[in-house]
């Protein structure tokens, strides 16, 4: 198989250049991609859960922990427990989370812009609602997969 022609080869390659894209687009600001969608989705949704965060980003359990504790070192978000589970993080911007990410949004947008200017006007529509099939049709999958590779240890399932 070349590579021209794998879907997971061409998926990765287009996320490592709109990644370079971003990273170019915000110099000004400190803040990667992931970050950048963390706190779109806590605007959106303000109290999310991490598990929440989880589902809305698709960002691992594990690496979402991770960044929201370099954004809570950076004072971009604050957490406290949940009244309904006292084990779960509810996830709210700070003020100065609602200032960077006010800054970024424009500097995100001309990022999507300079990506979908690689495809005809025309084109632009139909991709984002093939990648958007392409991530649920995938979600779903992983989701149904996921039960199923975590082990039973010591009388404990753990992944």
């Amino acid at each position: 198989m070349q590579l021209e022609q794998s879907p997971i080869h061409l998926l990765h390659r287009a996320g490592q250049c709109a990644g370079d894209v971003f990273q170019s687009e915000m110099r000004t600001e400190d803040l990667t991609p992931r970050q950048y969608a963390v706190l779109v989705a806590v605007a959106e949704r303000e109290g999310l859960s991490q598990t929440n965060l989880v589902e809305m980003t698709g960002i691992d359990r594990s690496t979402l922990a991770d960044i929201i504790r370099r954004m809570l070192k950076k004072g971009l978000v604050q957490r406290r427990r949940t009244k309904e589970d006292a084990r779960a993080y509810a996830v709210k911007l700070t003020e100065e989370g609602r200032r960077m990410l006010q800054s970024a949004v424009p500097m995100a947008r001309k990022v999507d812009d300079r990506i979908l200017e690689a495809l005809p006007t025309a084109q632009r529509e139909r991709f984002l609602t093939d990648l958007n099939t392409i991530v649920k049709a995938l979600g779903k999958l992983e989701a149904a997969v996921e039960p199923k590779l975590k082990v039973k240890v010591g009388g404990r399932r753990r992944s």
